[in-house]
């Protein structure tokens, strides 16, 4: 599997037999551009917000609509199973930003969970046991509107991935202020990293160790 970055939460992931895409944002509202190629057969909206929600933009590799999901729920597209799991865009249960959607999908072979705008400071009980087992973890850690480096690290504790791929910072061009990945870098202690391309991964290539990928922003 390939693992692309575009900037946001945004993220694809193209597999053997299928293209999943998640949190496709609004160039206008927040600044950045979208990358060129958006073909997917399965798009996931973690929550109704304009840097988040911009599933139009996506069309399938036949030219026909992909699925939507944005929702909590159990889906299944194309060997791709796919659960949403309910959680807060805040602190405070959803009474600042209402609600946010994890999405664990199982996708050749791989446990990937993306958190969206997840705000909570830590995770219950419940969902860590809902999202179950991670390989790869797709985590925001810029603050503001979500999780800062320390409550990151923290939720990264909390579901001991093999691979860690920050999201959702400031980076240039972004319309709004975020901390950028450097801080979230140095809290987990994974300086100097040096961004790639994509991640070409399989479950046979999970490194023993949890280890931080840093993506650059696809164009």
């Amino acid at each position: 599997m390939d693992i692309y970055w575009g900037g946001q939460a945004l993220i694809k992931l193209k597999g053997k037999n299928a293209t999943v895409i998640i949190d496709p944002f609004d160039p206008d509202f927040t600044g950045l551009k979208l990358p060129k190629e958006l073909f997917s057969d399965v798009v996931l909206v973690t929550h109704d917000h304009g840097d988040h929600n911009n599933a139009k933009v996506v069309t399938s590799p036949s030219g026909a609509k992909p699925m939507i999901f944005g929702d909590p729920g159990e889906y299944e597209v194309a060997g791709v199973v796919i659960s949403g799991i309910s959680s807060f865009h805040d602190d405070s249960e959803g009474g600042e930003r209402g609600k946010n959607i994890i999405f664990h999908i199982m996708f050749d072979n791989l446990d990937i969970v993306h958190l969206g705008d997840l705000g909570q400071s830590k995770l219950t009980e419940e969902q860590v046991a809902e999202i179950g087992e991670t390989d790869v973890l797709l985590i925001p850690v810029g603050g503001t509107y979500t999780i800062d480096a320390k409550m990151a690290s923290d939720i990264v504790s909390q579901l001991e991935p093999k691979i860690i791929i920050p999201m959702h910072y400031g980076i240039e061009g972004l319309k709004f202020q975020l901390d950028t990945v450097e801080k979230f870098l140095k809290e987990i202690g994974a300086e100097g990293v040096i961004p790639l391309p994509k991640l070409s991964i399989n479950k046979d290539k999970l490194p023993e160790e949890p280890q931080v990928i840093l993506l650059a922003k696809s164009s």
